[in-house]
């Protein structure tokens, strides 16, 4: 049986394992970029998310990380924009069985970018959003777990020091 027959594979990545792949983009300003999940969402609905998704059977992450970032805001940033910040296991996701755990790809980059080059693809919206804003937001588990860890990082110091 293949990923794609397998039923497995067809079930949402809150019900089985995953390669989850995300991107933080951080604008001029160190705001960084963020997507409000809507009702429809399988994963954090209704709650604030790490742009991305999951990895299709048989494609490479960095196919995956620019499929999910045109997919949801319309952007393709030009090569060497985006570097993996983390790779690994997450743990901090409930899942509906226990024992699942997503493996993460996370894509960092800074981009002088701007909410209006920004067309939504998933979700009720995708904004930069300011760091000292992000603990008055309803975050989902992964960004939650993920996002403040990146804003405390050496990558994040390093990307809003740069000049562009």
């Amino acid at each position: 049986m293949t990923a794609l027959t397998d039923p497995e594979h067809r079930l949402p990545c809150a019900e089985r394992s995953c390669d989850v792949v995300g991107i933080f983009i951080v604008d001029a300003r160190g705001w960084v970029l963020l997507q409000e999940r809507d009702e429809h969402a399988p994963v954090a609905p209704e709650q604030w998310g790490i742009v991305g998704g999951h990895v299709d059977p048989g494609e490479d992450w960095t196919a995956a990380m620019r499929r999910e970032l045109r997919e949801e805001t319309g952007l393709e940033v030009p090569e060497g924009t985006l570097r993996i910040w983390y790779e690994g296991d997450q743990t901090p996701e409930t899942k509906v069985r226990p024992g699942l755990r997503n493996h993460w790809q996370l894509w960092v980059g800074r981009a002088d970018l701007t909410d209006d080059d920004i067309v939504v693809g998933e979700g009720r919206r995708i904004v930069f959003v300011e760091p000292s804003a992000v603990e008055d937001l309803d975050l989902g588990e992964a960004t939650a777990y993920y996002l403040p860890r990146f804003l405390a990082s050496d990558t994040y110091r390093e990307l809003i020091a740069s000049p562009r």
